[in-house]
């Protein structure tokens, strides 16, 4: 067990967000929080008092103290997906808490300590960022002590019919519908195709078919409609 940090990279869609909670689950944190934070979706002006927290009265609207993610999981995971999205003065705040499990709320000056792992994760290439200055250097060796990268479908030819005979058994369940079966033809269309989307693309693809074909023999003429 080590709570090293880890850095997951590869494209959008490849199933990045699964990796940080086997991480989790295998760990000795994993009877503790795990969350998973985007850093794009979340504005600017609040990713810091949703990372750290704040204290009422710290800003217009904070009408009460709030704990940020940082303080919820203290004891647990914290993933912090499309990492490169974060704003500098967040990836400072974020350095101390790896360098000394150590934050600030927004609106105090009473140094708080916590107790996460952090797990990451970029589908941008961070040394681009850091060359145009967007991305500190010491935070991504911070956050890169061990990296793991996963390849785009188009490069496992061998996972993707295994992958969709999973997402059609699965939506099978959910549907409570008889799962489907490619023909042969189809199966080699669906391990040639590119899938630029990944394991999303493929995925939206199996729920389709899984709800819109009658006929749960799915021939190539069929696969090709999609």
């Amino acid at each position: 067990p080590t709570d090293i940090s880890v850095m997951v990279t590869g494209e959008s869609g490849v199933g990045k967000e699964h990796i940080p909670r086997i991480i989790h689950s295998l760990s000795h944190r994993k009877h503790g929080k795990y969350i998973a934070v985007n850093c794009g979706a979340i504005p600017e002006g609040t990713i810091d008092s949703e990372l750290f927290g704040h204290e009422k009265g710290a800003f217009t609207g904070a009408t009460s103290t709030r704990e940020g993610y940082f303080e919820v999981a203290d004891g647990g995971t914290i993933f912090l997906d499309e990492v490169g999205e974060l704003p500098l003065t967040t990836q400072v705040r974020l350095l101390r808490v790896l360098e000394n499990g150590e934050f600030i709320k927004v609106g105090s000056s009473q140094v708080q300590k916590t107790n996460v792992r952090i797990v990451a994760a970029t589908n941008v290439n961070l040394f681009n960022a850091i060359e145009k200055g967007k991305f500190r250097e010491d935070l991504y060796y911070r956050l890169t002590t061990v990296e793991i990268t996963l390849p785009p479908l188009r490069e496992r030819n061998e996972d993707i019919h295994l992958l969709f005979r999973k997402f059609v058994a699965d939506f099978a369940h959910k549907y409570k519908m008889p799962p489907l079966k490619l023909d042969d033809d189809a199966v080699q269309l669906l391990q040639k195709f590119r899938w630029n989307g990944n394991i999303r693309q493929l995925r939206n693809v199996a729920e389709q078919i899984s709800v819109l074909e009658t006929n749960r023999d799915i021939s190539l003429a069929t696969l090709q409609s999609y």
